[in-house]
C-alpha cells in the first residue's frame, strides 16, 4: 500500500504544472523566486524543489563535518597537508610540463602564474586523483534544512546553503537538464570538481577550447582556476618571484606564529564583522610582496595556512621547473 501511494504521489508530481513559488518552507520560497528572476520558469524550480531525489534526503556525514568542532579540526590538520604535499612535488612539476600548453594560454589571458594555479589543484584534488562522493544539492539542502539559523554561523551556513542550491537550479536548467538527474559530484562541503568550485562559483568556470567549461576537465580546471583568481581576487600581474622573501623560512615562522597566537591571521588585522586577529605581517614590509598575493590566494581558501601553502607549494614548483 505504502509503494502504491509513493509511485501515486511522484506520478502526480510528474504531471502537476507550477505557476508561483507557494512553498511550506520559507526557504525555498526565497530559492525559488531567486532563480526565477533569472529566467528559471517556475515550473523546473517547483519541480528541483520537490523532487523526492533531492530534497528528501540528508548527508549525515557531510552535517558531521560542517560541525564547529570538525572545522576547527580541518584548519589544525592544514599544516600538516601542507607537509605532506611538498612529496607530490614531483608530479606536480611533471604536471606542468604535461599541460604546459594549456598553462602558457591560462597565465597569457589571465596573469595568474602557472605554479599558483597548480598548487591550488595538487591542494585541492591532488591534481585530479581524489573523486569527491557526495551529491552537491543534497549537501547546501541538509544545510538550510537541518540549521536552526538562530546563531551567526547557522544563518551563514542557510544563506550560503540558499545560494549555491539556487546556482545548482540556474546550472542545470541552462544545460537543461532533468532535476532528479542533475547530479554534481561534490566534497562534503559541496565543493564540485578538479578545482572543487562551489556553485555559486560557476560564473568564473572558464574552458580551454570549448564552449561550455566541464570542471571534471583538466584543462578547463586550469583555466577556472585561473579566471577565479583574475577576477574574483584581482590577480592581475604574475608574481616576480625574485621579489619575495625566504618562503619556506616565512612559511615555518608563521606555523610557529599561529601556535602561539591565538586568532592569528597571515594578512588580516580585523574581519567583516570587527573581530581582531593576531596579524603575522603587521608591520613587516619584508613580508608586504607576500602578503599582496597571499590575499589573493585567500580569496578561494580563507585559510591562512591553505593559503601560505599554495604559496610555499607554487614556490618549489618554480625553482624546480
Amino acid at each position: 500500500m505504502y509503494k502504491f501511494l509513493l509511485t501515486l504521489s511522484l506520478s502526480t508530481l510528474l504531471s502537476a504544472s507550477y505557476t508561483n513559488c507557494k512553498f511550506i518552507n520559507d526557504d525555498y520560497e526565497d530559492i525559488c523566486k531567486s532563480v526565477v528572476k533569472s529566467g528559471v520558469s517556475y515550473d523546473y524550480a517547483n519541480r528541483f524543489l520537490l523532487s523526492y531525489f533531492k530534497v528528501t534526503k540528508f548527508d549525515a556525514i557531510s552535517w558531521k563535518y560542517l560541525q564547529p568542532s570538525k572545522i576547527e579540526y580541518h584548519r589544525e590538520q592544514e599544516k600538516k597537508a601542507n607537509n605532506v604535499l611538498v612529496s607530490y612535488l614531483p608530479k606536480m612539476v611533471q604536471h606542468l610540463h604535461t599541460y604546459k600548453d594549456v598553462y602558457d594560454a591560462a597565465e597569457k589571458k589571465y596573469g595568474v602564474n602557472r605554479e599558483i594555479i597548480a598548487a591550488i589543484l595538487l591542494k585541492e584534488t591532488k591534481l585530479g586523483k581524489i573523486h569527491p562522493t557526495h551529491d552537491a544539492f543534497v549537501v547546501f539542502n541538509t544545510m538550510v534544512t537541518h540549521s536552526k539559523g538562530k546563531t551567526p554561523r547557522e544563518k551563514w551556513l542557510v544563506k550560503m546553503g540558499k545560494t549555491n542550491m539556487a546556482a545548482i537550479i540556474k546550472y542545470c536548467y541552462k544545460k537543461n537538464v532533468a532535476p532528479h538527474e542533475c547530479n554534481l559530484p561534490s566534497s562534503y562541503a559541496g565543493a564540485v570538481g578538479i578545482p572543487q568550485f562551489m556553485p555559486n562559483s560557476f560564473i568564473y568556470a572558464d574552458a580551454y577550447k570549448s564552449n561550455i567549461p566541464d570542471l571534471t576537465k583538466m584543462e578547463d580546471a586550469i583555466f577556472s582556476v585561473a579566471k577565479f583568481l583574475h577576477k574574483k581576487a584581482n590577480f592581475h600581474q604574475p608574481i616576480e618571484w625574485e621579489e619575495m622573501p625566504d618562503i619556506p623560512k616565512v612559511e615555518e615562522e608563521w606555523y610557529e606564529y599561529a601556535f602561539k597566537y591565538k586568532d592569528a591571521s597571515f594578512v588580516y588585522e580585523k574581519s567583516k564583522s570587527g573581530k581582531e586577529y593576531n596579524c603575522f605581517t603587521k608591520g613587516r614590509a619584508d613580508l608586504a610582496y607576500m602578503k599582496e598575493y597571499t590575499k589573493k590566494i585567500m580569496r578561494y581558501n580563507n585559510s591562512s595556512n591553505y593559503a601560505v601553502g599554495v604559496m610555499s607549494l607554487a614556490y618549489q614548483a618554480h625553482i624546480t621547473l
